[in-house]
């Protein structure tokens, strides 16, 4: 059956706006990285919209001169990296064992774990607990409190609870222990969601600046959000260029053409791009794994 001519008008309608929406939602990121590598003092002018006008990279030259921001993106790539491979571990781990029927009191673990999406102890408890507990201005502040996530359980959970009895009864019988089940069966048969939910975690991990803004007062410490964060507040952005280091402001002083925006763009190129290439890697996995918490127990 042919398509009618209400069909076809439906269907330019229908990617036209598509068209439009891709272009709201992309535009504005594609004119920060335009304004990242276009002349500062240039960019003052105005105008600057697809292209750049005074093509330079001087301003991504100071961002990599500058200690403090290549710093910061080493302690966000460690807390990426460390946090999402403990995260997706010890919630797998915990999952598996709520997914067990045999499980005393699975109901009662499991209602505790709801409350916990729905209250909080709020920030100033939660504070003088992570002052009690040592972890203040350390790394592992930005790890251990969020290590194991409700939401991610229940999707792992609900994934485990999918899988055929027969597989584990035949490892058993074969004599694999409970955690042989979970490392040589259960894990192995669970990219899907595994790879859809590190991709997630990763991606909290990274774009996290509130946490470290609150807990950690050690400059050495901090990510890169959050020194982009400090550095996209214009009222500390004078004070924030003022600190960088000897390397940084000599550059500086020899590039007339690095204003505060400009600077500002290309940090925040190089706070967000490292992410990006992430997706193409997994996004054969989303349909799959993100469909996994939508099944009927």
């Amino acid at each position: 059956m042919k398509p009618s001519t209400g069909d076809h008008v439906l269907l330019t309608v229908v990617y036209a706006l598509l068209a439009v929406m891709a272009f709201v939602a992309f535009y504005p990121f594609w004119n920060a990285a335009v304004i990242s590598f276009n002349n500062g003092t240039d960019t003052l002018r105005g105008g600057i919209t697809f292209w750049p006008r005074a093509f330079t990279l001087e301003n991504y030259q100071v961002v990599f001169e500058d200690s403090r921001l290549v710093n910061g993106f080493v302690i966000s790539v460690l807390r990426t990296l460390i946090g999402t491979l403990l995260s997706i571990g010890a919630t797998a781990i915990f999952a598996y064992g709520m997914s067990r029927s045999e499980l005393i009191g699975r109901k009662g673990y499991m209602i505790f774990c709801i409350i916990t999406m729905y209250f909080s102890g709020g920030l100033i408890p939660t504070f003088l607990l992570i002052r009690s507990l040592d972890l203040f201005n350390t790394f592992w502040v930005m790890i251990i409190p969020g290590i194991i996530s409700v939401w991610n359980m229940i999707i792992f959970r609900t994934f485990f609870k999918s899988m055929p009895a027969g597989l584990e009864e035949s490892a058993k019988i074969d004599g694999c222990s409970n955690w042989g089940v979970l490392f040589r069966i259960v894990l192995p048969l669970s990219g899907p969601v595994i790879a859809t939910l590190s991709l997630f975690t990763a991606v909290y991990h990274w774009n996290d600046w509130f946490t470290p803004s609150i807990y950690i007062s050690n400059a050495d410490l901090l990510p890169i959000q959050t020194k982009l964060q400090q550095i996209l507040n214009s009222n500390i952005m004078s004070e924030q260029m003022a600190q960088m280091d000897s390397a940084a402001q000599g550059r500086m002083s020899r590039m007339k053409a690095v204003t505060s925006k400009s600077l500002s763009m290309a940090t925040m190129m190089v706070a967000t791009i490292p992410i990006l290439c992430v997706y193409p890697f997994l996004q054969k996995y989303f349909v799959k794994g993100v469909l996994v918490g939508s099944l009927k127990e």
